[in-house]
């Protein structure tokens, strides 16, 4: 005959009022026995509510936010036999004449006799496990710390270490991180001190009485932790299986995790508190997450400091897991320099030993460097480039910039000129001052000129943008583009500086060459690349004319410029730098 029972919140020590801060079944959800029922959180631990048998939840008491005690109803169970009814109450009535107050274990141990000239310092261990990591110390001398009562378990897995050879460690902090089926432990440190010898890797297997590491205790901290040793209600709660019935001890604050997060991690009865130490995000913020999540995690090969949490106060849990795979499986594959290709599936260059073949240095890119690398191999992949190569003729404009230098205060290069002509065809040919969207739906056509120019630092390339060229004159142009190329040669670019760009210019006038494929500097869609410039025999007609020809090579986003734009857009600059008068009109 079927029945009903009522689930209460069993024993979870001095906590009162504990806020519920997660519900894991609703109203009418069929469960099994031991499945968590919902999460509490006190300023210290973290504790689930299991089922004490199979069946469905009716009745549900309690909602997110709601403090609760020991005995406070949380749902009925329906669907079980009289039998089943009667075990489970048993279980519970069990469990609580089992469960014995954390005071009684409270009494530190008493000193060993005969060691007259050794002091052993202990933690205090309750019956089910310990207050806290053990350790021997000889008179004098240094802890080794070694792996406390752990209650039923053998050989359970290192599955984190939070410390290394050197660190200098508080009182309480862990050391390392245990994962057994059901629960994950911490191995504090009994006293502050130095870490000087590890004697655990990630992936040994230990039980109780297993050297962790050796501890140099600070000053006083081995008077410290003889009066300390005693003192349950200061040790984090080691829960186990075969400690599933003792209430939850406050942990240390240092060592606040969350508890497991699905049925296969929690404990076959009574409140479950995790103490393990959370590990630090790349911001230095903790993270937090229970065995299940961590064991999804490394089943994927999932760094959880990569995760966002969605539980509460930020936990991390296996949805969030999942979510993370499948955003990443869903990216590009990677490609050189960090970027992602559009496409996907480019193998990445196999590394090779080049040792083997003589002899090599190592030298670290600069971060200019690295940060160019990414941008430009997002860009190159990204962007379907097309270049156009033609010459300009600038034979009258080189004699005029030579005859106006005196009515300039900044030396005038052709750089100011080119910036100035690429300004005017582009109010001609607005597509070439616009971006993508990023659906790829639409483009972004911009009512203002800005153009970057590539200058060439000790640390690499950077583009500094010259603002608001429409309104300036080539003089103006030129004390802009001196000041910018200034500051960039000794490292002083602000932000500001290398932000807003329209249309970049890449020039290796100074330097030789004739025609090259400048990569386009994404967002933006065009990038004028200039070559040295030469004296060439061209006919006129009649005869060879000594001319000095610009080599010009225009690449392009061909999802947003066709061939015939980009060639009227070449031919225009071409005419206007033979001919400065063409300026005004």
């Amino acid at each position: 005959m079927a029945n009903t029972i009522e689930v209460k919140v069993p024993n979870i020590g001095d906590f009162e009022s504990v806020p519920v801060i997660e519900l894991l079944v609703a109203e009418g959800d069929t469960v099994e026995k031991d499945q968590a029922l919902m999460v509490l959180e006190s300023d210290k631990a973290t504790m689930d509510v299991p089922s004490p048998a199979a069946g469905k939840v009716t009745g549900l008491k309690v909602k997110v936010g709601d403090k609760v005690g020991e005995g406070s109803l949380v749902c009925s169970l329906s669907g079980q036999t009289d039998a089943a009814a009667d075990d489970a109450a048993a279980d519970a009535d069990a469990d609580a004449d089992s469960e014995a107050p954390a005071a009684q274990n409270d009494a530190p141990p008493s000193e060993p006799e005969g060691h007259e000239d050794e002091k052993t310092a202990e933690t205090a261990e309750s019956a089910d496990g310990p207050a806290r990591g053990s350790a021997r110390q000889t008179q004098a001398g240094p802890y080794t710390v070694t792996v406390p009562n752990i209650g039923d378990f053998e050989s359970v897995p290192v599955i984190e270490l939070l410390v290394a050879e050197g660190d200098t460690v508080a009182k309480d902090q862990a050391l390392v991180v245990l994962e057994s089926d059901k629960a994950t432990m911490d191995v504090p440190s009994p006293v502050a001190g130095t870490v000087t010898s590890l004697r655990l890797k990630v992936g040994d297997k230990v039980g109780e009485g297993a050297e962790v590491c050796v501890l140099t205790p600070a000053d006083g901290a081995g008077d410290d932790a003889d009066d300390d040793d005693g003192a349950a209600d200061d040790a984090p709660a080691q829960q186990t299986a075969a400690t599933e019935t003792q209430p939850a001890r406050e942990p240390p604050a240092a060592a606040k995790a969350p508890i497991a997060d699905t049925p296969e991690a929690q404990p076959s009865a009574g409140p479950q508190a995790k103490t393990t130490a959370p590990a630090t995000q790349p911001d230095g913020e903790p993270f937090y997450a229970g065995p299940a999540t961590r064991k999804v995690a490394r089943q994927f090969g999932v760094d959880l400091s990569k995760v966002s949490g969605s539980g509460a106060r930020g936990r991390i849990v296996i949805e969030d897991v999942q979510a993370y795979v499948k955003a990443e499986l869903a990216k590009p594959a990677a490609g050189s320099g960090g970027a992602r290709a559009a496409g996907g599936g480019i193998p990445p260059i196999p590394a090779q030993d080049y040792a083997q073949f003589g002899p090599v240095e190592t030298k670290a890119l600069a971060r200019i460097r690295k940060l160019s690398a990414a941008h430009l191999s997002r860009s190159w992949l990204n962007v379907p480039h097309v270049t156009q190569h033609d010459d300009a003729d600038i034979t009258e404009l080189e004699a005029f910039r030579k005859s106006a230098g005196d009515y300039t205060e900044a030396k005038l290069t052709l750089l100011p000129f080119l910036i100035k002509a690429v300004g005017l065809v582009i109010k001609r040919y607005p597509e070439f001052n616009s971006s993508l969207a990023a659906d790829g739906e639409s483009i972004v056509l911009k009512g203002y000129c800005n153009i970057g120019f590539a200058a060439d630092t000790p640390n690499g390339l950077v583009v500094p943008v010259v603002k608001d060229v429409w309104a300036k004159s080539v003089g103006e142009l030129a004390a802009d583009c001196a000041r910018l190329a200034n500051t960039a040669r000794d490292g002083k670019l602000k932000p500001d500086d290398l932000r807003g760009g329209c249309f970049s210019i890449s020039s290796l006038g100074g330097i030789g060459g004739k025609y090259f494929t400048p990569i386009v500097n994404a967002p933006e869609v065009a990038i004028l690349g200039v070559s040295r410039s030469s004296l060439q025999p061209v006919w006129d007609g009649a005869n060879f004319a000594p001319r000095l020809l610009l080599p010009l090579s225009l690449s392009y986003d061909h999802r947003v410029i066709d061939g015939a734009a980009a060639a009227r857009f070449v031919v225009l600059l071409g005419a206007l730098l033979a001919d400065v008068r063409r300026w005004v009109l």
